[in-house]
């Protein structure tokens, strides 16, 4: 089995270089070129699932797609953060591991010691990881350094304190209106990348509100006016609105388009990911594989589009499914 590294990197070049090339227009279309499902015999039994938040609802529609397919097959979903995938993975609690980022080598090497290989990695979707605001703030974009002033008491973007919108260039009655911070919990993917990409790997002030999940965010930020947090952007809602990032201070600011992240110029795309164990050279279980065969069918990324989410071009697939023999 090839390094489960190097296969994450590799993913990522993929998708920032396939994307950009591939040319997609909108509304979003998931890529003619995937095939569809194609159902089989002797799929039931029970599926458990424990990770990420931010792949919940998305979990859950697949679910329910595939329940369609299959009426003998139970799902049980639990989304309470990345954190909690690779243990449940490593206790046989769960067969699916969803993660909003990339499994850490503290969590790697602790399935590898239970197993004696490395955990198989499928990416499943992209993300444009969103800064909100509330609807009713003017401000339309930030730099990553102003976020990192923003959110961090540490400050490694090279900027001092942002306490107030005052401090990141609005006027007139927001300019002395303090910042009101929302954010994840340290369970989450989503606070371990965000405080990765966004707080140049710093510290998170103490005043965010850590919620439970990503739509407590977005909930929060919506009730206040002077808000702000972070979250997948599949959770955005009429109540707020998902900023223009740029990843310099004075230069170009870019919306959490899908365009934008498939050729890299929006700093916060990230891959979405499911974690299975499979032992190399031997089959996955046939209702694991079943299910993630369904998921990287047409009908799983129109799923992925439905859930607000960022489909995968054919050629990533291709990769995806190749992993599963």
């Amino acid at each position: 089995m090839k390094q489960q590294k190097l296969r994450i990197c590799t993913l990522a070049l993929l998708a920032l270089v396939l994307f950009a090339s591939a040319g997609i227009a909108s509304p979003l279309k998931v890529d003619v070129n995937i095939s569809d499902y194609v159902k089989v015999q002797g799929v039931a039994g029970n599926l458990n699932s424990v990770g990420s938040d931010t792949l919940n609802n998305m979990m859950t529609f697949w679910a329910e797609g595939f329940r369609k397919k299959y009426p003998n097959v139970n799902i049980q979903i639990e989304g309470k953060g990345s954190s909690t995938a690779p243990p449940a993975l490593i206790e046989g609690t769960s067969q699916l591991g969803p993660m909003s980022r990339a499994m850490k080598a503290n969590e790697v090497q602790a399935f590898e010691t239970k197993y004696g290989f490395k955990p198989t990695t499928i990416g499943v979707a992209l993300d444009s990881l969103a800064v909100f605001i509330n609807k009713d703030n003017p401000i339309e974009g930030l730099s990553i350094p102003q976020v990192d002033a923003i959110f961090s008491k540490t400050h490694k973007g090279g900027l001092s304190n942002a306490a107030t919108w005052g401090d990141v260039g609005l006027s007139g009655e927001w300019a002395n209106k303090p910042i009101s911070l929302y954010g994840r919990n340290s369970a989450s993917g989503t606070y371990g990348y965000f405080k990765s990409k966004a707080l140049f790997k710093g510290d998170y002030k103490d005043s965010v509100k850590e919620q439970p999940g990503s739509a407590s965010v977005v909930l929060g930020v919506t009730e206040d006016k002077a808000g702000v947090g972070y979250s997948g952007i599949g959770y955005k809602t009429s109540g707020v609105k998902a900023i223009a990032l740029g990843k310099k201070d004075g230069e170009k600011q870019y919306e959490p388009t899908y365009a934008n992240v498939m050729n890299g110029k929006y700093p916060l795309g990230r891959m979405l990911y499911l974690n299975v164990v499979k032992e190399p050279n031997k089959p996955l279980p046939t209702l694991v594989k079943e299910f993630l065969k369904f998921v990287l069918s047409t009908e799983g990324q129109e799923i992925v589009i439905k859930d607000g989410y960022l489909p995968l071009t054919a050629e990533l697939v291709k990769q995806q499914l190749a992993l599963l023999d």
